[in-house]
């Protein structure tokens, strides 16, 4: 059964170009080192609730929007190989110097599928 890490991210509205052009470079690069699929989303339809939400997962601010995104392996143990290939790649290095987002404020983790049709 397939695997997937997925992450929850701030980005300023303004920096949401350099995001793309990151996120771009990022998919190419996870897809290399075979990544089964990359996807990012931009937040449009994401209500701060009252207890738990999207933003405040985030401690969104006014000039900022909530990007979803996942990337989908075999298995665990695939992601773990293509992750520990993607993290010694210098393309990836040279983005994280060059992040429009606040890392400190995203959400990651690891996840098996439960149901997938």
């Amino acid at each position: 059964m397939s695997y997937v890490d997925g992450f929850i991210l701030p980005v300023p509205k303004a920096r949401l170009d350099d995001y793309r052009r990151i996120a771009t470079t990022a998919s190419e690069v996870w897809r290399e080192h075979g990544a089964l699929s990359y996807a990012e989303y931009v937040g449009d339809d994401v209500p701060y609730g009252e207890l738990t939400s999207f933003p405040r997962s985030v401690q969104l601010k006014d000039d900022e929007v909530v990007i979803f995104s996942w990337i989908k392996y075999r298995d665990r143990a695939h992601r773990d190989a293509v992750n520990a290939k993607v993290m010694a790649d210098e393309r990836i290095k040279a983005m994280m110097e060059e992040m429009p987002a606040d890392g400190k404020r995203m959400i990651f983790g690891g996840f098996s599928v439960l149901l997938d049709v």
